[in-house]
């Protein structure tokens, strides 16, 4: 289990009384946070409690209704396209279903991102890349072969492998063992960690899956009725006695 980050250390992004509804749904009530360099940052909290809307959010697939959500010191609400999508590339986005292409090998699925965003890259680099993200994951033997080829647990491994081949500062888990066995959840949790020491990233993890949550995170944050209620290390919050905390770690 990781140690809390001090707070000491540049804050990479921060939101500030955010407010998203959809029509009568108040989803999020003013909620603010701050994700610090080198630091997982859980989001804890009931299914519709808004953590997948914030993610969104973060990444401008969806505009606030009110509040700042400030990516390396830029508030993306207020950016232009061209500018959001430059933020974008320092963002890496591990989806909850993976999203690999069936139709492309490992090594196409990699490449995607690379020929879309690194277009000046040789192929003598971009296979480099290849090699080193795969080679990080654990699964270097895996770069011609098709997704439905792959076990659970190696497709979540591509999928990383993907997210990082861009060199993320930022990595928003989406999830990221939902549907694995205890054993394989438990290698991604640990894989995750070794990311965030290798690269320094900083993350964002929704979580319901509390062993990959006191595997993974530095701090935690409660969503509860639509704000952070709570704010804290595992070890803080396993052992409140606020019933709206304990909840999450009985």
């Amino acid at each position: 289990m990781p140690n809390a980050t001090p707070d000491t250390r540049q804050t990479v992004l921060e939101i500030s009384d955010l407010w998203k509804s959809f029509d009568s749904n108040h989803v999020l009530r003013g909620v603010g946070l701050q994700l610090h360099q080198g630091e997982n940052l859980v989001v804890l909290g009931k299914s519709g409690s808004g953590k997948s809307v914030l993610i969104k959010l973060i990444i401008g697939l969806m505009e606030p209704d009110k509040g700042e959500i400030k990516v390396f010191g830029k508030n993306i609400p207020q950016l232009k396209q061209a500018e959001l999508d430059e933020i974008r590339t320092r963002i890496g986005f591990l989806f909850q279903s993976n999203a690999l292409y069936d139709s492309m090998t490992v090594r196409e699925n990699l490449e995607f991102p690379l020929r879309r965003h690194r277009k000046k890259l040789t192929q003598v680099e971009v296979d480099s890349l290849i090699e080193e993200v795969l080679s990080n994951v654990g699964l270097a033997h895996t770069k011609d072969m098709m997704p439905s080829e792959l076990s659970g647990g190696m497709k979540k491994r591509i999928a990383l492998a993907r997210t990082l081949i861009l060199k993320p500062e930022i990595i928003l888990y989406d999830e990221p063992t939902t549907g694995l066995d205890p054993v394989t959840s438990r290698e991604i949790s640990n894989l995750m960690l070794d990311i965030q020491k290798k690269y320094n990233t900083s993350s964002i993890i929704i979580a319901h899956d509390m062993s990959c949550v006191r595997i993974t995170a530095n701090r935690i944050i409660t969503l509860v009725d639509g704000t952070c209620y709570a704010v804290g290390t595992w070890d803080e919050l396993s052992h409140s006695s606020d019933p709206k905390v304990k909840q999450f770690f009985e």
